[in-house]
Parts: C-alpha cells; structure tokens; sequence
C-alpha cells in the first residue's frame, strides 16, 4: 500500500515539534551513523555502476505513552516493499531496504511465517552431532529465493536498516536521502512504507500506562509533517522519487495522486486501491496516467504486481535521467 495511518479523537493537547523535531528525538548519533554508512555503501554500488535504490517498507508504530504500553499501528505487513526490493536487485539496482523490524523481508517471503507451518517444514537429521534439515516438499519456492539472497549479499548489493517507531524512520530517512543526494538522478527513492499520519508529541505523552479506571479514553493526534516536501526540495533534489496512495474510494484516488505530484513535485504516485491492490494499480505522473493490472492467468502463474510495477519504473526512471544529461 505504501501510506496509511488513522485517528483517535478527544482530549485536546497543545504544543508539538515538527519533521526535524521528530527526526532528531531519534538519536543524532544514530542518524549520523546511518548516513555513513549508507554513503559508503553507495559508493560501492557507483564503482560498480549500478543505479541506486532506496525501498521505504513496512508500517511505523506511534506510541501512545512515553513508556509506552499501547501504541498505533496500520496494517501493512511490508509485503509490497520486499517485493519490489526483490525485482529491484534482480533489475541491476543496489537496494538499501529500510523497513519495519519484524515486517516483510526480501526472499525471506518464501519462509513459512513462524508456527506449525515453519516446524513442520523442518526435520531433524541423525547425528552425531544431530541437525536440522529443510524439506524440500514443504518450502519449494525457499530454494530459488536462498540463491537470490546470497547472490545480493555476495555482490554487496542489498543493505538492511531495520526502524520500529516513527520519530526512527524518519531521522532514518533524512540520514539515507542526505547521504545519497551526492549521486543525483541515478538514486530512486520507492517510498512504500506506511507512515501514520497521526501522532502524539513527545512533551504531550502521558509519562506511564494510560489507566483504564480513568473511563473511555479520548486523545488528539497532531499531523505528521509530510516527508516529502524536504525530501524532494532539500534532502535529494534530484532524485527520481516515487510516492504510493492508498484509498478505499476509488472516486477520490486519482485526483488524490494528483494533488500530491502538485504539491509536493516529485515524479510518480503509485496509486492503489486497498481490496485491489494486489492484483491492480495505477502509475500517476505529472502528464499521464497508466493502469497495470495482473491478468487470470498470470496470478495462477504466482505472477506479483510488484514485477509489473518495477519494470514500468525501471523505464521511468531511465528517461529521467536522459533529461538530466
């Protein structure tokens, strides 16, 4: 889906910090490692002559309380950024996924998730010493996605930064645009993650546990400083950037998508439609709007939208940086 987030109404709250703000409460020290790293790496991937990725997955959790019991989440699983990380790499880009821990992970896809499933799929093996052995039967896609996996690790071409919380993503984020702005139009921000759109202020959290005894809870959220306007104006002015739009009204998806490419001048919305989204999207940009969708046959194929999706942007993205030159 690429964005999400929703509400709490009631006690009314003052104050609040900005984007900045929230990035900084994250660590400075963490954020200035992150965009070292991020820089070296992308180093490697220039020499070698790749195109960069940045993939932005998974949903972000909002807590409630400074020691926080309770928290906000959506629901996206990450399953659309660790797709499209997939079909980047194997598309020549170097990828650096920063995405939600414990969300989807690129290849790892083909793993039963954890319980019977997983257990079931494993076997012990005679010793000594013993082990544990997988069953082909039971996981036949695990084998073609372990290849991929150590073929990217083994060229350096995927770097992992995990986040969990919002004010982390974003001090992560500004870290990795800054440190990829140097290599200019040849950098693709696919900004899939779902970030809330609501949060609480640190200096307005209640300090411990919300007590249930004190009746029906009622919080106001503040708006989220939208990240892309310093993203694109400031960060990474010149990288190509991709944004996704989610809704559940169809009528109001592409004049959404479009609002958003005028507001915020980046390139392309990725607009989606949530009971749909799996099998159907639309590429909006500034002069056109391009419907992909999977046929009957290629989803009993075990065909992905997301394959669709990145060889349509991988072209994009070719061209804008022809009009760079």
């Amino acid at each position: 889906p690429g964005n999400g987030g929703g509400g709490w109404a009631g006690r009314r709250t003052s104050g609040g910090r900005g984007g900045a703000g929230m990035a900084a409460a994250a660590g400075g020290g963490d954020e200035a490692a992150a965009e070292a790293r991020v820089r070296a790496w992308a180093a490697g991937q220039a020499a070698r002559g790749r195109r960069v990725a940045l993939v932005t997955s998974g949903g972000t959790q909002v807590p409630l309380e400074a020691r926080a019991v309770r928290f906000l989440e959506n629901f996206s699983s990450g399953r659309r950024g660790a797709a499209s990380a997939e079909r980047l790499v194997a598309a020549g880009y170097g990828v650096c996924f920063l995405h939600r821990a414990r969300s989807a992970f690129p290849w790892a896809r083909a793993l039963p998730p954890p319980g019977p499933a997983l257990l079931d799929a494993l076997r012990l093996t005679p010793g000594p010493p013993p082990g544990v052995a997988a069953d082909p039967a039971a996981l036949p896609a695990f084998l073609p996605a372990l290849r991929d996996y150590r073929r990217a690790t083994e060229a350096g071409a995927l770097l992992a930064i995990e986040f969990t919380g919002l004010a982390e993503y974003l001090a992560l984020l500004r870290a990795a645009a800054r440190a990829l702005a140097p290599f200019g139009s040849s950098v693709m921000f696919y900004l899939a993650a779902a970030v809330s759109d609501f949060y609480i202020p640190a200096s307005e959290m209640p300090e411990h546990k919300i007590q249930s005894s004190e009746g029906p809870l009622q919080i106001t959220m503040k708006m989220v400083p939208k990240m892309l306007s310093p993203l694109v104006k400031e960060w990474a002015p010149e990288a190509f950037v991709i944004s996704f739009k989610l809704e559940t009204d169809p009528l109001i998806l592409i004049d959404k998508s479009r609002q958003a490419l005028e507001k915020y001048r980046h390139q392309v919305v990725v607009a989606n439609i949530l009971e749909s989204r799996r099998t159907s999207v639309i590429i909006v940009t500034k002069d056109s709007q391009t419907p992909l969708s999977l046929s009957d046959e290629e989803i009993a194929q075990g065909m992905e939208i997301e394959e669709k999706i990145v060889s349509y942007l991988q072209g994009q993205h070719t061209a804008f940086i022809e009009k760079k030159v």
